[in-house]
């Protein structure tokens, strides 16, 4: 009976090692047909997503417009957001927003989050969930790099990771890749640039 208390109290240990190794923070996909009538938004839901932390109940959703027309037949627009809600009771409350778009473009164009690369967080353990999000732009007529970026926000504050996508141009040649970090990530914990660096290498070819 020791012996099997001994077992099951190491399997817990390990379990929970694991989770504080992961500093994820648990969250749920919502259906973005029963969303809390007041979040108002623009463009198309790509992810709809709910979670508590030390702060509370928040929902998070991210939108792309696709590419409309900007009242010139030959340049058109694309657009893109995220939009972090506290919940409280049946009153939701915007805590930050992000936007991006690119404008007026009359070749190809893009304005979107990379799939699947949402992530939240708690790199730093304070109990407060780290947004992350991933998304290109661009416009061009050529075979080239997009803007790839990063934002992290935690609670308000946000943080930026901004650079290119990288192409493949032959076998041993690359095109793109760079990046450079802002200051709040410069100035933040190194748990927050390593994380951000992972994900970039992750995402970054395109």
């Amino acid at each position: 009976m020791k012996s099997f208390t001994l077992v099951i109290l190491s399997f817990l240990l390990l379990m929970t090692i694991s989770v504080i190794g992961q500093k994820k923070i648990a969250y749920t996909q919502l259906d973005k047909n029963k969303l809390p009538a007041d979040i108002m938004y623009k463009g198309d839901i790509k992810s709809a997503v709910k979670w508590t932390d030390q702060l509370g109940e928040h929902i998070l959703i991210t939108t792309e417009t696709g590419i409309f027309n900007s009242g010139n037949e030959d340049e058109r627009n694309a657009e893109l957001y995220a939009m972090q809600y506290h919940i409280n009771k049946n009153t939701s409350t915007q805590s930050w927003k992000v936007t991006d778009y690119v404008k007026n473009c009359s070749v190809d164009l893009e304005a979107s989050f990379v799939k699947n690369s949402l992530e939240i967080t708690d790199l730093n353990q304070d109990g407060i969930a780290e947004v992350w999000l991933v998304y290109t732009t661009v416009c061009h007529g050529d075979v080239s790099p997009s803007d790839l970026k990063i934002i992290m926000v935690e609670d308000t504050k946000k943080y930026g990771m901004r650079g290119q996508t990288r192409i493949k141009l032959s076998a041993n040649e690359y095109l793109g890749g760079e990046y450079k970090f802002d200051n709040a990530f410069k100035d933040g914990p190194a748990s927050f640039r390593n994380f951000a660096m992972s994900k970039w290498k992750k995402h970054m070819n395109q």
